[in-house]
C-alpha cells in the first residue's frame, strides 16, 4: 500500500504544477507587477558605441540569478532626439522580472523608424552573438523581444515586421509614416496616450494595431489623460502590462494571463482592445 501511495503522489505533482519550461520567478500577483522592481536582483553593464556595429551602444541590464536557466532578451529604442536616459526606468524595471535588456543608443537622434529598427535588431544579434559572457551565458535566442517609444514605437513595429520570429514587441506612443502593418505575425502590445498630440492615437496607435491581422495576438491599450511622453517618467500601467506581455509571450508564462485576459479595467486606462483569449 504505501508503494501505491507514493507511487500516486508521485504521478500527481507535475499535475498539481503544470510549470511552462521558461517560468522564471514567484508567482506573480497586482503588487508585484505594479512595484518599481521585481523579484529579480539585476546588475547593469555599459556598451561603448566603439565596440559595436549597427547601433550606437547603450545600457544592459540583467538579472543576477543564473540558477533558474537562461532569459528572454529585450531591446528597446527611445525617440526622436532622445537618449536612452529618457526611457531609462524600463531597463531595471524589466530585468527585474527575469529578462536581459539593452536599451540603445541610436547611430544619430535624428534616425527615422526603420533605421531605428534595423538597430533594435544589430543590438539583439550583438546580445546574442558579441556581448560579454555574463550577458550572452543568460539569454535564450530563441526568446528574443522589442519595444520603443516615439520613432522608436515605430521602429519596434518596423522590426517585428522584419523579423517574424521575434516573441513579442512593445510599441510606445509610436510614430511612423507608414500605416499598414497587415505582415506583422508577432505579438505586438501597442500602448498609447489619450492626449498624444505628436503621435495622435487616431492616427498612429489605433491604426497600427487596426492593421495587424486578427489572426495576429495583438492588444491595444489606451492610457487616459496622457500626453505623448508618458514613457519618460515611471509609469504603473505600462511597466504593469508591458512586462504580463513579455511574460506571456517570451515566456509563454500562462500565469500571467490574468493580467491581460479579460481585458484590465482601471481608471488610469481610457481604452483597451486585446484578442483574448490568447491561444
Amino acid at each position: 500500500m504505501a508503494v501505491t501511495l507514493a507511487c500516486g503522489t508521485l504521478a500527481l505533482t507535475p499535475a498539481a504544477h503544470a510549470a511552462g519550461p521558461y517560468e522564471r520567478g514567484p508567482d506573480p500577483t497586482d503588487s508585484v507587477l505594479e512595484a518599481s522592481r521585481g523579484p529579480f536582483a539585476t546588475s547593469q553593464q555599459s556598451v561603448s558605441s566603439l565596440s559595436v556595429s549597427g547601433f550606437g551602444g547603450g545600457q544592459i541590464y540583467y538579472p543576477n540569478d543564473t540558477s533558474q536557466g537562461t532569459f528572454g532578451a529585450i531591446a528597446i529604442s527611445p525617440g526622436y532626439t532622445a537618449s536612452w536616459s529618457s526611457i531609462s526606468w524600463l531597463g531595471p524595471r524589466i530585468a527585474s522580472h527575469g529578462f536581459v535588456v539593452i536599451g540603445i543608443e541610436t547611430n544619430t537622434r535624428y534616425d527615422q523608424p526603420a533605421s531605428r529598427g534595423r538597430q533594435l535588431l544589430a543590438a539583439l544579434d550583438y546580445l546574442v552573438e558579441d556581448s560579454p559572457t555574463a550577458v550572452r551565458s543568460r539569454i535564450d535566442a530563441s526568446r528574443l523581444a522589442v519595444a520603443g517609444h516615439s520613432m522608436g514605437g515605430g521602429g519596434s513595429l518596423e522590426a517585428a515586421n522584419d523579423r517574424p520570429s521575434l516573441q513579442a514587441a512593445v510599441p510606445l506612443a509610436p510614430w511612423n509614416l507608414t500605416k499598414s502593418w497587415s505582415g506583422v505575425r508577432v505579438p505586438t502590445m501597442i500602448i498609447g496616450g489619450e492626449n498624444d498630440s505628436v503621435a495622435s492615437v487616431t492616427t498612429h496607435s489605433q491604426p497600427f494595431y487596426e492593421s495587424i491581422p486578427a489572426s495576429s495576438e495583438k492588444a491595444y491599450m489606451e492610457l487616459n489623460g496622457a500626453s505623448h511622453f508618458f514613457p519618460q517618467t515611471t509609469n504603473t500601467p505600462t511597466g504593469k502590462y508591458m512586462v504580463a506581455w513579455l511574460k506571456r509571450f517570451v515566456d509563454d508564462d500562462t500565469r500571467y494571463e490574468r493580467f491581460l485576459c479579460p481585458a484590465p479595467r482601471r481608471s488610469d486606462i481610457e481604452e483597451y482592445r486585446d484578442t483574448c483569449p490568447h491561444s
